[in-house]
Formats: C-alpha cells, structure tokens, sequence
C-alpha cells in the first residue's frame, strides 16, 4: 500500500498529485474516505464492490461536500490509469455513482472527461491511456443507465465514440461495439436520428467489418424503414455479398478466439436467416461452403457454436438437416483428434448447448429424442463420438427418456448402419485398409459403445421416478448376457427381437462385464429403504427370480451355457436357502449371507463350475451359522474331521476377493464383518497366508487370482485406432519397442551366441585369413550365408522375447499378488475393528510386522507396492496399537506374551532401518499395555474385585511381570547407550516411560551411569535427554517417596557436576551437543530443586561453573561451533541466575554518547518523541508498606550530578541501617582488583525463621565465590542478583542497576525542581512561547 500511494507513483489521482489549491482540502478528508479509492482498483471483485458500496454510503451522509467533488475527480482521474486492471474499476465505480446521484448532470461529467484526457493534446507516450479514459468515461456514463435519457449527452458521446474508432490499433473494435450496445437499447425515434450519423450507406462499407454489420443488423431490427432509405433494398445472403458475409464472421471469430464465445454478428445473421426463409442457403452456403472449405480451428469453433445455439430455433426439418451434413462430420472428427493434439476440447460446451436445449423443450418430448439420437448418431467407423457417460439426460422427459432407451436396444439388436453419420479421420484414411471398414467391426464397436452407455443411463437416473426403466435395462442386459431366444413369445418381452447381425462371442463378454457393472450400480446406489413396505427386495433378488422366470420357459428361452443336473440342483437349492433366510430378514447377518449368495448364485450363469462348488459350501456354512446347538452337539462335532463352518466360509471370501470384482470386495468385507465373531485361529491362519507368500508358496490350494487383462488388451487394441493420433502414438511405441529391443539384444549377447556367429562366419569363410586377399566369396556362398546368419539371429530373437515375456508374466503374477493382499486386508481391518477385544488380534502382531518389514525392504516402489504398506501400518499403528479396547483374557498365555515381547524387542534391536523397528518396539508396548490391564483370576477372592489403577499396588495383581520386562528394555536401553549405530531412538524410550513409568523408575540407574563417564559424547547427550524427559514427568514422580526422590535428584546432579567438568572444551559436534544436553538437564534439576524445595547441597555445582566460566569465555571467543555457541551461553547463565548469579549486560557504544559531566537533564531534552503512558514505569512500592529505593554503586571516577547526589546518600544510609533488621548482615566489599563479584545493596525481605537462617548460612560462602563477567574488565564491579527464598538456595544480594538508569530514574522519578522545571518548559514550548 506504501508504494501505492508514493507520490512520485506514475498512477494519476494519488493524493500527492493533487494541485496546490486542493491540497488543504485534501488534508480535511479522512484517511477512511481515502483508502476507498484504493480499494476500488484492487483485483479482488468482492474488495471492489464493497469498497464502491461504502463509498457511495459515504457520500450520501456528505451529498453537498467537498468528499464529492473530490470522488469525482478521482474515479475520472481513475480511468486513465497506467495499471490497465484499475481503469475498468473506476469506470463501474463511476457508473454505480451516477447511477445513486442523478441530480449530477452527464453533460458536465463527459466535459470533465474530455477536460482531462484531450484527443488533440495527446502524444504517443501518452495516447494509450487518454483512449481508453475516454472510451471508459462513455461506459461509465452508460453503465449508469441515464445516458439513453439524455439527448445531449447521448448525441456527444456517439461522436467521441466515432472519433475513438479511428484508433484500431489501440482499440480495436471496442468503440463500435460501445455504440452497438448504446443503441440497442434508445428508443426507435432516436435510433432513427442517430442513424444517418454512424451508419454510411454504402453496403461496401457494411461488409467492411463485424461491427458495422452487426450494427446494420441492429437498424434491420429496430427501425427496417429508416434504413432502407438510408442504403436501399439489400439481399445480405445474395451470391455477390456470400464470399463478404464469410470474410465478415472469419474476422468475427478471431476477434473472440481468446474469450471462447459466439460472436453477436453470427447469432444475428442466423436469425435474419430465419426470419426471411434463407436458412437453407445461409447454412449451406456461408457455413457449409464457406467457413468450412478452408476450415481454422477459430472460424471450426465459431461453427460448432453457431450449431449450439441454433438448436433451440430450427424446426425438426432443420435440425435434420443440419445433424446431418459436413459440420456434424467436421465436429465428430475434431472430438476425436482433440486431447491427442492439445487443441481445445469442445465436448463439454456442446454438452451445455445440448443440455439448455433439452432443459428448454422438456414439453416436447419429440425434440429432445430427435437431438439426442442424432448427437448419439455421430460415428467414427462405428464408434460414436459422444462419451458413455454424458449427463445431458438428465433434462430427458420420462416419455423422452423411453424413447432414447428404446433407440439404443434397436440399435444393439438390429444396427442401421445407414442412419448413422460416420467418418473416418484423415490419418485412419492413410493408414488402414479397406479390411478396417467392414460391417461387423462397426457393429462391434457400435455395440460395445450402446451397452455401456444403457449401464451409465441407469447410474444418472431416479430409481423412484424412472424405475421402469431401470427395470427394462436390467432385463436387457441380463437376458443377452446368459439367454438366447428360442420362439418368441409376449411373457418374455426380450424374445420379440432377433438380431439382425449375430453376436459373436467377444461381443458376449463386454454384454457379461457390463450387466454385472450394472448389477453393482443397482446394489450400491438403489439400496432398499427400510421405512418401505416389507415386500420391496433388493435389485440383486429381482434379478435372481427373473432368472429364475426365465430358466421355467424352457420352450422359449434356452442358456448359452446349459446347467449341468448338479448345477441345477445348486440353483433349486440356493432358491430354498433364500426363504428360509427370509423368515430371519431382520437380523443383519441373515441379510449378508442372503446378498453373498444371491451374488454367488447370479456368477453361476458366468462360471458355473466354480459357483457351483461355491454354493454348496456356503448353503452348508449358513445353516450351520443360523442353527443353535447344544454343547453336546458342539462337543460331538469337534471330534469330527470336518473343519469348522468359519473356516470354510473364509476360504469362500477369500476365493471371492481374487476375482476383479468391486461388488465381491464390498460383500466379502460384510459378510466377514458378521462372522468374525466365530473366527477360529486356522480360520485367521489362512487370512494371514496370503500377506507371506514364502509360507505359502509351495502349497497345492493356493487361491488363483484373476483380472481381465487380456480382455482390457483387446480392448484397448480395438480402440486403438479410434483416432490418428492414437496410430502416431502407436508407431512412436514401435520405434521405441525397437530400441529396446536392440539395447537387450546387446545386453543377451551370451558367450553361447556370439560362438556360434564365430562358427558360421568361419563357416562361410567371411572372416579374414591368411588367404582372404587372394579369394572372395561367391554369389551363392553369400547367399547361403545370409540365410544362416538371418536364421542365426531369427532363434536369439525369439529367445529375446522369451525371456522379455517370462519377465513380463512375473511382473504381471507380482501385481495380481499385491492387489489381492490389499483386498484380504479388508479382512484384517474389520476383524481389528469389530473385534479388539478378541485373543486371536494378538496373533496378528508378527505376520503384519513381517509383511511391513518385507515391504519396506522391498526394491520396489511401484504405487501398488506403496498402497499395500501404507494400508497395512494404518491398520497395525491406528486400528490395532492405538485401539481403545484390548484383549482381557490372557491369563492362560501370559508366559507367552512375556516371550513375545522380549522377541519383539530383540527383533527390533536387530534392524537396520529405524522406521523398521520402530513398528516392532510399539508392538512391545501394545502387549505390555494387554499384561497390565488383564489380573489374575486367582489372586482374589470371589466377590473381590481388581485393584483400580490409583490403588497403593497394582502391579501385584495384574500379569505384567515387571522384573522381566525390565530386564529385557534393560538391555534394549544399554544397547542404545553403547552401540554407535542403534536401531533404538529416544523416541521409543520416551514412549515407553510415558506409559509404563516403573519400568522407567528400574531403568534410571542405566541412565545415570551413561550421564558420564567413559561413554560417548553422542550417548551421554541422549542419556541426558531421557533423564531431563523423565524427570519432568508427574507419573514418574508419583513412583517415588520424598527422601528417596531427593536422593535420586541428587545422583543425577553429582553427575552431571563431573559431565560439566569439561564444559567450553569441546573439539567436535558431538561434544558440544553433550554440553548441550548437559546444561538442560541441569536447568531441569534446578528447577525441581527449587519447585520442590529439595535441600541439595550446590556449592560444588557453583564452584565448577565458576570455574569454567573463562574456558567458556576464551570458546566462545575462538569461534568454535559458534551455530549453537548462543544456546550454550544462554543456558549456562540461565543456570547461573538460579543459583544466584546475574549475567552481566554488554554495553553498547552509542553515537554522540554524552560526557560524563553532563546532566540528565540535558540528556533528556536531547530525546525525541513522546513516552506513551502505558510504556511510562510506575514507581514500585515495596511489600508491607516499606518503599524500595535503588542504591547505586559509587562512581568509578568522575563527578555526580549535584542534583542527586543527596539522594542518593539518604538512600544509601536507609539501607544500611535497614540490614541488620532484615536478618542479612551487609558484607563488606573486596578489593577492586580481585576476579570476584562486589556485593550489593541487600534485598530487603520479612525476618526468617531459625531454622530459614541456618539454611542460609550454609550457602553464605556462595557470596565470595561469585565469577568475573567475560565482558568486563576486572577492575568494574559486578552485582549478584538474590536466589529465590526456596528449600535449600538462599537468597544472595541482588546487584544494582547500572550508574547511568540509576541517575535518569532518579531525575524522572523524584519530584526535584528539575524535574518540574523541565515539564513547565515543555509546556511552554508546546504552547509556543519562548
């Protein structure tokens, strides 16, 4: 905003360009009212219009002020403006203020205008921004909506619009269009007046330009009499003025090439068309003939545009013949080459054209279905253009609607290859046969395309309101998937049609994958609602029952694919099974058992060998599950040899999901959703095979995992040749296949190979010898070595590719593996889920830790690869680590558990990854949180109940066995504190004390013999930071007594006393990150010791830091690791200021310091500004009443001010004869020359108990131990500030304030004639007396 406002900015109107006249009034306006003009020119829409809408609410309260004659004057000044975004601003901004202000007169406006941007004065620099103020100005008088009213000024600025279209090149047609929209909208009588003055009557000039003919068009419009007198009688669409009308909407439609719109003139010429019968001849020859004979993509666009709009005009004769000739070609070609080629894709705003047709005749239903069959009939060699999933019929009337479905099945059961409007684009026309144009392959294609889009209808369609449609497609499809006709009769709607080009057998297979595309749409989106009547089934079961219907009328109806008598008999069986699972449709697991095996038994028609089977394991499995045994009966089938029903039906689900089938995957998650409950361990163990393929892979009944590859191949190569570019893409995959091809067959050249060339070049004696000058091979020699030479690379070649294809056939068996694991994981997270509480989740821990350790180590980083571990750690880490609930039955196996986790973390000692083992330590810790929370079951009585968590000892009840445990994170943390590369973190530690803090009370010890000592500097660093962590936790301190707290505090200081030993020494990183660790662990104890009041003795901590506080200095001063140097300065004195010490402040040598002999008060007229009140220091009032006065230190050399200086000493004489009172003895000075620190004043504190006093006494020596500052000399005296008055620190004297503060408080706080003298002058000057 700054640099906005610079007065030196080239934008006109800013307030330093104001005239010197206006500039005091200027200074009146607000700086509110100002900023509103600033806002006005930003980009933002919303900030414009609400900074316009202020502006205007602003000059309402203030209409006769000088705020609107200074508004005026700045949106003008706005409008020639070098920042071209800002003028169309200030032009609505001018517009919306006439518009609220009409006493403002228009006339004056447009003169103020002209006034301040003169077209005579203006040079080149300048000529840009006074066009375009004054084409701007004339919008804005417009856009107001007073200029139609205004005849003078109406007439004034039709001529500055004439005037300012002689300037093409600057603004090239905007003028004119300015007056085109200005006339539009004046009355007739005036049109008629305006007329002779912008419109020549020359018809030469008419065809001249788009604007001029629009506006031609505009007077045939308004006012046909005046014009015919003004250029006569015109024929527009004669031969003679054909080629001008073209050159006119070419021009037209490179003007708005970059706007992406129809021009006006087009639209315009379009109705004059229609209005005199000349449409035929406009369509044919201006469009057809003449946009089109040397087609650009702007004049193609400016057609496909014209077309769009056109629909809502043209009767159905037309609209037949325009859907039919070469435009309709031209724009299926261009839709076809356009995302090939990066040309801009016009398929979506001809599905808006189409879709604002449709929505505006929904009462012609006659219309709708002419428009869409004929869009639907544009084919590329039988491959309609439009995409299957075009959502234009959604406006479809219901009668519409039957009708276009009813089209498609005519379509896909007799095609009239002669009514549709095919073409082939011009590089298919080079490039294929005439093998390409055969019937059968348009069929083909045509068919494909239909039976998808009927699947896509119905995904766009209202079940409750189309649901007879819903219903006729389903049929269809599912009639012609698995059915053939015949006899034809009326039960069967379906059998009534034959199909008049059969329908082979590749045809038959995108019928199958759609109908059961179609049956997923229907079972996802049209679920039944439950607030319905009881009777209303699933779409799946009225399917199944019309299959039924139609397997009865054997007579006219016969499968593709007989049943056999047992395939039947499953059939007949799985019809029981669903009523008898009615009489339990209220339960939710009789509703998933009866939609798996409605789903099963539908794929019976598809693969009837494996159904079959399929069908008859789960009839058995839900009879099984439904019935409610006895124990007996429990007991006598578990010494059975038939496995359980559960794991029968996971083999089932598991078989389910390796087909490729969404609508499997969803049925299988919900189905195993309701029988996890029953889930065995070898029902789990065969989950659990498929994520370890090495356990399972020489097995004999692994799953087969299937997809459509081979289908989506040939589709894919069948589509191929849809466009040119897809033929260009295909070669340039062959260069590449072919470079390839060579750099393998350099890399497979074996020594096998390259010895057989050897042989049959020695062979054909091609290889140069002793005698190879003297003879030369033959015709038929080179011949014949040709042939074995070719044949000789011919057999390397196919082995080549061979091995390419064994490659491939793995990579390919690798990714269908993937995919199933990922969908068997489903199984996994809705066990996880739905059953936390189970003991078979415990036995998911170390196959999901393998499989993610196998992932992660995997060289593959394919984004399957990726999906697959990223889908198992969310289960492992959210769903099962971070679960609410847990197992609680573990009593039995506690043993097992405890060994489990001392494997888990042996295991994650052993990785080399971190991430790696960071997945095996928080598996630990799952299993210790199970030990904990399950108890004994005979450690109480019956009627007793477990201890509580806050009860005085838990850990006696539940089954954790502490001791181990212990033992086992022992070694863990003593590896991490030894080892140089450790898979461990501190991390992992932290979580672990966090959750379990005995375990982190056992393992202090550990961490405090690694504080020091002879451990590494990096170990000692991480030793210091668990410790500092640890100790600041309140679970562990609950761990702890007082005394045997405070004895453990002072462990761990002693400690890092000797760590401290060497502080300011360190030569590498890892040292100086000890130290580091080092002074914030001691900073933590401080603060315990002085939170909890611990009487720890630290004079042996105080001498040490005194001690290296010049080894700190003399480091500090070398430059070594000055990155973290701050932080380590930081830290020590801030441990220093807890024990007592203050750090002393550096002084800074200012410019123009005052002599020493100068007064304050001189000083304090030399500063400028104003102390606000709130920044002014109030005077401090001591604790019972007592006020605290500030002794400063008597001056090393020099004079005082005598305004002070008997202050000073009354203060100083209070003091001392207020210490002995105080219980703090004043100590007595050393000698200047001694590194020791000075004393200072006491602070004054209420009398102390004897026993307060003993403890003070104790750290009295403290005082003559206190270090020299590193920055000042050892001749200044330094000041100590008082320790807090908690446990065993006492407080030190508190050091005073620096001589020169101390003076000015002095002289700004006591109520001196100075003071006063100065404040009476300062009002004086204020008032401006000398």
């Amino acid at each position: 905003m700054a640099d906005k406002r610079n007065p030196h900015n080239s934008e006109p109107g800013t307030p330093g360009e104001a005239t010197n006249g206006d500039r005091h009034g200027l200074l009146e306006h607000s700086r509110e009212f100002l900023d509103f003009f600033w806002d006005i020119a930003k980009p933002q829409q919303e900030t414009r219009l609400e900074a316009t809408e202020k502006l205007l609410e602003y000059l309402r309260t203030r209409p006769q002020g000088s705020e609107m004659k200074y508004a005026l004057k700045r949106l003008i000044t706005g409008l020639g403006v070098g920042r071209e975004a800002a003028r169309p601003c200030y032009s609505l901004a001018l517009a919306q203020l006439l518009q609220s202000f009409e006493d403002i007169p228009l006339c004056s406006i447009l003169k103020q205008i002209q006034e301040k941007y003169e077209l005579q004065k203006m040079s080149k620099a300048t000529m840009r921004p006074v066009l375009f103020a004054n084409l701007f100005g004339v919008l804005a008088l417009f856009q107001s909506g007073r200029l139609v009213k205004d005849q003078e000024a109406l007439m004034k600025s039709v001529k500055l619009l004439q005037v300012l279209a002689q300037h093409y090149n600057h603004l090239q047609g905007q003028p004119m269009k300015a007056l085109v929209d200005i006339l539009s909208e004046v009355p007739e009588a005036t049109f008629q007046e305006i007329l002779p003055k912008v419109l020549k009557g020359e018809l030469k000039v008419v065809l001249s330009s788009p604007k001029h003919l629009e506006l031609y068009l505009l007077a045939q419009q308004k006012v046909p009499s005046a014009l015919e007198k003004l250029v006569g009688s015109v024929d527009l669409f004669s031969k003679e003025n054909i080629p001008s009308l073209v050159s006119v909407l070419k021009m037209a439609a490179t003007s708005v090439k970059k706007e992406h719109k129809l021009p006006d003139v087009a639209l315009d010429l379009l109705r004059l068309a229609l209005k005199e019968d000349k449409f035929l001849r406009f369509w044919n020859e201006v469009v057809e003939q003449g946009l089109l004979k040397k087609p650009s993509w702007p004049a193609s666009y400016l057609c496909f545009r014209l077309l769009g709009a056109a629909l809502p005009l043209l009767s159905k004769e037309q609209l037949h013949l325009v859907m039919r000739g070469d435009l309709i070609r031209h724009l299926g070609e261009h839709m076809v080459i356009a995302k090939s080629q990066n040309l801009f894709k016009f398929a979506p705003v001809m599905g808006a054209y189409v879709s604002t047709f449709l929505e505006g005749c929904q009462d012609n239903p006659e219309r709708q279905l002419s428009v869409l069959v004929a869009f639907s009939s544009i084919t590329n060699q039988g491959l309609p253009v439009m995409p299957t999933i075009w959502r234009v019929t959604r406006f479809l009337n219901s009668q519409a609607l039957q009708g276009y479905v009813s089209w498609l099945r005519d379509m896909f059961l007799q095609p009239d290859l002669d009514s549709l409007v095919d073409f082939s684009t011009t590089n298919q026309k080079k490039v294929q046969d005439a093998s390409f144009n055969v019937p059968e392959r348009a069929v083909f294609r045509l068919r494909k395309w239909i039976i998808h889009r009927l699947v896509c209808l119905v995904e766009q369609l209202n079940l409750e309101k189309d649901e007879p449609v819903v219903e006729q497609v389903a049929r269809f499809c599912l009639f012609h998937s698995f059915f053939k006709t015949k006899k034809p009769t009326s039960q069967i709607p379906e059998t009534k049609h034959q199909f008049s080009f059969p329908l082979n057998d590749r045809a038959r297979e995108f019928i199958v994958n759609a109908f059961f595309s179609l049956l997923q749409t229907l079972s996802v989106k049209f679920r039944p609602v439950t607030d319905k009547a009881e009777d209303e089934k699933p779409w799946t079961y009225r399917l199944v029952k019309l299959a039924d219907f139609l397997l009865s009328h054997t007579r006219n109806v016969a499968l593709l694919t007989p049943f056999t008598v047992q395939q039947r008999q499953a059939w007949n069986q799985m019809l029981e099974t669903l009523k008898e699972l009615e009489s339990h449709s209220s339960e939710a697991k009789a509703s998933a058992f009866q939609h798996l095996l409605l789903l099963v038994g539908i794929h019976l028609f598809k693969s009837p060998t494996e159904s079959c089977e399929l069908l008859g394991d789960i009839q058995a499995c839900i009879k099984k599950s439904m019935e409610h045994r006895t124990r007996r009966s429990r007991a006598k089938t578990a010494n059975t040899q038939e496995p359980p029903w559960v794991e029968v039906m996971v083999e089932i689900l598991l078989s389910l999901l390796a087909q490729p089938s969404h609508l499997m995957r969803q049925v299988a998650r919900n189905v195993f959703g309701h029988i996890c409950s029953h889930l065995t361990s070898r029902a789990l163990q065969l989950i659990l095979a498929v994520l370890n393929p090495e356990v399972n892979e020489d097995e004999e009944d692994n799953v087969v995992v299937t997809d459509d590859a081979d289908e989506q191949q040939k589709e894919a190569e069948d589509e191929g040749s849809d466009s040119e570019d897809e033929n260009s893409d295909s070669e340039g995959d062959n260069g590449q296949d072919e470079e390839s091809e060579e750099e393998e067959r350099d890399e497979d050249v074996d020594p096998g190979f390259r010895q057989q060339l050897m042989e049959v070049l020695q062979a054909g004696k091609a290889l140069g010898g002793v005698d190879s000058d003297e003879e030369e091979l033959g015709d038929e020699a080179m011949m014949a070595l040709d042939e074995n030479l070719a044949s000789l690379f011919a057999e390397q070649k196919m082995r080549i590719q061979a091995r390419r294809d064994e490659k491939n056939k793995l990579q390919k068996e690798k990714m269908l593996r993937r995919d199933f694991q990922i969908r068997v994981l489903d199984l996994i997270e809705v066990l996880v889920t739905k059953q936390p509480e189970s003991p078979l989740v415990l036995e998911l821990l170390e196959p999901l830790l393998s499989s993610i350790r196998r992932c992660m180590h995997s060289r593959s980083s394919t984004k399957q690869e990726q999906d697959l571990l990223h889908k198992m750690a969310r289960i492992f880490m959210h769903h099962l680590c971070r679960a609410r609930h847990y197992c609680h039955e573990v009593d039995n196996c506690a043993e097992a558990l405890h060994a489990q986790v001392e494997r888990l973390v042996q295991q994650a000692g052993r990785q080399a990854d971190t991430s790696v083992a960071l997945y095996y330590f928080n598996a630990s810790l799952y299993l210790l949180r199970v030990l904990k929370g399950n108890f004994r079951k005979g450690h109480f009585l019956e009627g007793q109940k477990p201890p509580s968590s806050q009860s005085e000892d838990p850990q006696a009840a539940n089954c954790l066995d502490l001791n181990l445990v212990t033992s086992v994170y022992s070694a863990a943390l003593s590896s991490f504190l030894a080892k140089r590369n450790s898979p461990f973190t501190v991390a992992m530690f932290l979580s672990l004390f966090s959750r379990h803090p005995m375990i982190c009370k056992n393992l202090l010890p550990i961490l405090i013999k690694h504080v020091g000592g002879s451990a590494r500097p990096r170990h000692q660093s991480q030793a210091c930071l668990l410790l500092q962590k640890s100790l600041s936790a309140r679970e562990l301190r609950v761990c702890f007594e007082d005394p045997e707290w405070e004895q453990l505090v002072g462990k761990v200081l002693v400690k890092v006393t000797e760590a401290l030993c060497t502080l300011g020494e360190a030569q590498s990183k890892s040292e100086h990150q000890k130290e580091l660790s080092s002074l914030e662990l001691l900073n933590a104890l401080l603060r315990t010791i002085n939170l909890e009041k611990l009487a720890i003795d630290l004079t042996a901590l105080l001498g040490t830091l005194q001690g290296k506080q010049q080894t700190l200095q003399q480091s500090l001063k070398q430059g070594n690791h000055s990155t973290g140097s701050t932080r380590l300065c930081d830290l020590y004195w801030q441990a220093m200021k807890i024990l007592g010490v203050q750090r002393p402040k550096l002084e800074k040598v200012a410019k123009g310091v005052p002599s020493e002999t100068e007064s304050p008060v001189s000083m304090k007229r030399k500063k400028k500004g104003f102390l606000p009140e709130t920044k002014k220091r109030k005077k401090r009032k001591a604790e019972d009443g007592v006020p605290e006065e500030v002794a400063p230190p008597p001056a090393a050399g020099g004079d005082q001010t005598p305004s002070t200086g008997k202050k000073r000493k009354k203060m100083k004489a209070k003091d001392l004869a207020q210490s002995p009172v105080n219980g703090t003895p004043a100590t007595k000075s050393p000698a200047l020359d001694t590194p020791t620190l000075s004393p200072s004043t006491p602070v004054k504190t209420p009398a102390k108990t004897p026993k307060l006093q003993e403890q003070k006494e104790k750290v009295s020596k403290v005082k003559e131990a206190a270090p020299v500052s590193p920055t000042e000399p050892a001749g200044k005296k330094q000041y100590q500030k008082a320790l807090p008055k908690k446990g065993g620190l006492s407080p030190t004297p508190q050091s005073s304030l620096p001589r020169k503060r101390a003076r000015l408080s002095l002289v700004s706080r006591s109520p001196s004639l100075f003071q006063s003298g100065m404040k009476k002058k300062r009002g004086m000057q204020r008032k401006g007396t000398p």
